[in-house]
């Protein structure tokens, strides 16, 4: 279906608290998919924000919480997991009832348990996340077709309103993403060991290289640099994603370890055989990612 009609995606001023790559990914992504309301954007930097104004991607800006939603009807957490829950106590007092409060986490079982008892009466918090980013980051990285075709997990509970709920759903359909439900515990499970884990051993990986000589970094070829893409990533970001997801990154993180273990003891046994199975068990594992 065309929104370009001008359909306000049933929210007619919505504060995007964070203008990097996700937020002005969502203000693009609304505008092309007809929404006429205002945009109003939030966060640290004013020269950011005075661009993203000039930009056209946001109508005003405020570096203040509690100012730039007071009139909001969708607020979005658009900035590190981090800094969710003191941004949540800066603005309660200044949220209209009747506003729906989301983001674009990472994490959600923490979050969700610290955020919703901040939530004033009649304002509801709806966890969302959808899959899609880049290795950079900022508001010049934004793009509006960043969450087409995207998965998008909604994690309600049972605290969540079924209304706000819903209106989550619809924004995220309308910007071309697919929707999926779940809980925030078997989300924080899930990506730990899609998302999480590989982002860790990336980290680990060329910080590995680095450790036996920093100068034959320059000789990696195609297979190091898309084996490492994501060691460019904001590293406060994944600081943050990490000590909010700590419990089942560290399962995974055991998991990995358990593995190479077990090819280390192939190479010190020399068992070839062995090893050339556990690459064929990847290879066909890997198969699934591309036919999804």
């Amino acid at each position: 279906m065309d929104y370009a009609d001008g359909y306000n995606m049933d929210f007619t001023n919505i504060a995007i608290i964070g203008v990097g790559l996700m937020g002005s990914s969502f203000a693009l992504a609304i505008r092309k998919n007809g929404y006429k309301g205002k945009i109003t954007g939030i966060g640290r930097k004013e020269e950011n924000l005075i661009k993203a104004k000039d930009l056209g991607i946001i109508d005003n800006y405020s570096t203040v919480h509690a100012v730039g939603i007071k009139d909001a009807d969708l607020i979005v957490l658009a900035c590190s997991v981090g800094q969710f829950e003191q941004i949540a106590k800066n603005i309660r007092d200044s949220i209209k009832s009747g506003t729906i409060v989301t983001d674009v986490g990472s994490v959600k079982a923490e979050i969700i348990r610290k955020i919703e008892p901040l939530m004033p009466e009649g304002v509801s918090f709806v966890g969302s996340h959808p899959i899609a980013g880049k290795e950079c980051s900022g508001l010049d990285a934004g793009t509006a077709d960043l969450f087409n075709n995207a998965k998008c997990i909604i994690t309600p509970t049972s605290n969540t309103n079924k209304e706000a709920l819903d209106r989550v759903v619809d924004i995220w359909d309308r910007v071309g993403s697919k929707t999926i439900k779940m809980s925030p515990e078997e989300h924080d499970l899930i990506f730990a060991a899609v998302s999480h884990l590989p982002h860790v051993v990336a980290y680990a990986l060329v910080n590995s290289i680095m450790d036996v000589d920093k100068d034959i970094l320059h000789y990696g070829g195609r297979g190091l640099r898309d084996m490492t893409r994501i060691a460019l990533s904001p590293t406060e970001l994944w600081r943050d994603i990490c000590a909010n997801n700590r419990n089942d990154i560290l399962r995974t993180l055991r998991k990995f370890s358990s593995s190479l273990s077990q090819m280390i003891k192939f190479f010190e046994d020399s068992d070839w055989t062995g090893l050339e199975k556990e690459f064929m068990r990847a290879k066909e594992a890997r198969k699934l990612i591309e036919s999804d």
